[in-house]
């Protein structure tokens, strides 16, 4: 089996070993479903989302026998709308006291594509969908009339700072709504809404309508990587917009639900652990989108059909490890490495002490890691190189035994004596067709780990390398990187001689540069700069093993196995330049 054949035969073996170990040890778990589905509303009109909350027959409103003390009623008369501004270091949240919804909500310290702050409230789909943290009941009516009521806010200031508590109470004589909001110095609030009718609490939900993230993104980008998230830590499970159902329901317990997109999360972890979370995808009608295929950003609503005050947390967030980790329960598992976890995270945290430490430049963080990664793998790569230099003695005795018997079908028995002559010959000359393979098998696990590592960690985006390059999170938009990247892989293949001399599969060989430099074009600038980087430390390991490691002339039939590489005349050597 000439050098090419391995090398495919390595890579098919190596991925139907991450399939197998996916299958055994990564257990998905399946979709929950409602325990009690005859107890969900019916599907929901276009103009207003399906609550989680049933309607008990016979009632215009959810009433249930648990009663308590009567509420004193707040008229809202006289007050007018107006906006309650919430800032902290990290944060600045606005408010409308009409509906008492979530206007904006800023990350301070991420921009967006203009080098604003990044607000990720959709504004412009909220105008139709509604905006976030409106509420819900079976009642549609009465869930109309509170998102649009003016409440009383409390305290009266139309700006506050972070540490504080913001109030809002609204009554209209016979049904009284509050919501309360806890800031402080961290990503996370605390919350509680609740609806009574002057005796009773009734169930509510609080939605998220709009959709959620990064506006930074091109659409095509921003709904690939927008998911609802539930589960809990260590047990998440994504469902990605595309595969959203209409108004599908989840009951409890759930200690985590919400949305997320490529870099940002936006999740609620309710108090009670019987509280249900749904997800849906709602169309609207952007002007700019006449005569296209409408966008239907994801919803995501927590509620309880107990009649209590729903309490839970909210958190708003960039995707950074330690912002997450310092979340009760941890919530860093929302950042999925993917199979090699166990390889991105260290490779995270010595790109990140690169960082910190030397470079002071994401860009040069990865070019520095990478030449080190390649200076820890170059054993694994003279092993392979040794390998391909005795495969390269043998191949002419190889290619003469396979044409004495390409007559014979594959499942002719004389087809056995030719494995038997090459096996005969491989022992004879000390030659192991698996040793080039290994190695680079051995390596695959830290490939996939740092193309993960590279396409979500957030200190990524709008990262700045030098030049052109001002975000190594998105594509190369000059494409000069996948340009550079394929000219060295061109440069890298004409110094690697190959094992075969089928002028079918050198083309073959020749075309991989192309087909590499299509899959990178639109990757993101980070991730093609590793490869180049790989490539160019390839090529000066490349120059260095032909000198000082020639291989042999050609073994012939009956050569003793003593013919050594190192004693031979110079000729260039196979160099696998990935690390």
């Amino acid at each position: 089996m000439d050098q090419e054949k391995r090398l495919l035969l390595a890579f098919v073996l190596s991925f139907g070993l991450l399939l197998a170990w996916r299958g055994l040890f990564v257990k998905m778990p399946p979709p929950k479903t409602p325990q009690h589905p005859t107890t969900l509303a019916p599907p929901p009109p276009k103009t207003a989302p399906t609550s989680i909350n049933p309607a008990p027959a016979g009632q215009s409103t959810a009433r249930t026998s648990r009663a308590r003390q009567p509420v004193v009623i707040t008229s809202a008369k006289g007050e007018a709308p107006r906006e309650i501004v919430v800032e902290g270091d990290l944060y600045r949240v606005t408010f409308s006291n009409q509906g008492a919804v979530v206007k904006s909500w800023v990350l301070k310290r991420y921009k967006d594509e203009k080098g604003e702050p990044l607000d990720v409230v959709d504004r412009q789909a909220c105008e139709q969908l509604g905006f976030p943290l409106s509420l819900s009941l079976a009642d549609a009516t009465l869930t109309s009339e509170l998102n649009k009521a003016v409440f009383v806010s409390k305290p009266g200031e139309d700006s506050l700072r972070a540490p504080a508590t913001v109030e809002f109470t609204y009554s209209n004589g016979a049904v009284e709504a509050r919501k309360s909001f806890t800031f402080g110095s961290g990503y996370e609030i605390k919350a509680q809404a609740s609806v009574s009718d002057g005796q009773q609490y009734l169930p509510v939900e609080v939605v998220w309508p709009g959709g959620f993230g990064d506006p930074s993104l091109p659409p095509a980008l921003r709904d690939a990587s927008s998911r609802a998230v539930y589960g809990s830590p260590g047990s998440f499970t994504t469902v990605p917009e595309a595969k959203v159902k209409e108004n599908r329901l989840l009951p409890g317990p759930l200690e985590v639900a919400g949305l997320e997109d490529r870099f940002f999360v936006d999740v609620f972890l309710p108090d009670a652990p019987d509280a249900g979370f749904r997800m849906d995808r709602r169309q609207w009608n952007p002007p700019e989108w006449k005569g296209k295929e409408l966008p239907q950003p994801l919803e995501a609503a927590l509620g309880t059909t107990q009649p209590q005050p729903l309490k839970f947390r909210l958190v708003v967030a960039p995707k950074d490890l330690d912002v997450l980790r310092a979340v009760k329960p941890p919530l860093d598992g929302l950042v999925d490495f993917g199979w090699f976890t166990m390889v991105a995270k260290p490779l995270f945290l010595a790109l990140r002490f690169i960082y910190d430490h030397l470079a002071h430049n994401w860009g040069w963080a990865i070019v520095i890691l990478t030449i080190l990664i390649n200076l820890a793998m170059f054993p694994l790569k003279l092993k392979s190189i040794r390998s391909a230099q005795e495969m390269q003695k043998v191949a002419p005795v190889v290619k003469s035994i396979q044409e004495k018997y390409k007559q014979y079908k594959f499942n002719d028995p004389r087809k056995q004596r030719m494995n038997e002559e090459v096996m005969k010959l491989y022992k004879e000359h000390g030659v192991n067709p698996l040793a080039g393979c290994l190695p680079m098998v051995l390596q695959l696990p830290l490939l996939y780990g740092f193309y993960r590592l590279l396409d979500l960690v957030i200190e990524l985006r709008h990262a700045p390398w030098f030049g052109w390059i001002k975000d190594l999170s998105m594509p190369d938009h000059l494409y000069i990187l996948p340009a550079i990247m394929v000219i060295t892989m061109f440069a890298l293949q004409k110094m690697t001689p190959m094992a075969t001399a089928d002028p079918a599969q050198q083309r073959m060989m020749m075309i991989m540069p192309l087909a590499f430099g299509f899959i990178f074009f639109k990757l993101a600038a980070g991730l093609v700069l590793y490869y180049l980087t790989a490539n160019i430390v390839g090529i000066g390991q490349q120059v260095l093993i032909n000198r000082l490691m020639p291989i042999g002339p050609p073994a012939s039939p009956g050569t003793p196995a003593s013919g050594s590489a190192r004693s031979a005349p110079r000729k260039q050597v196979a160099v696998n330049s990935r690390a």
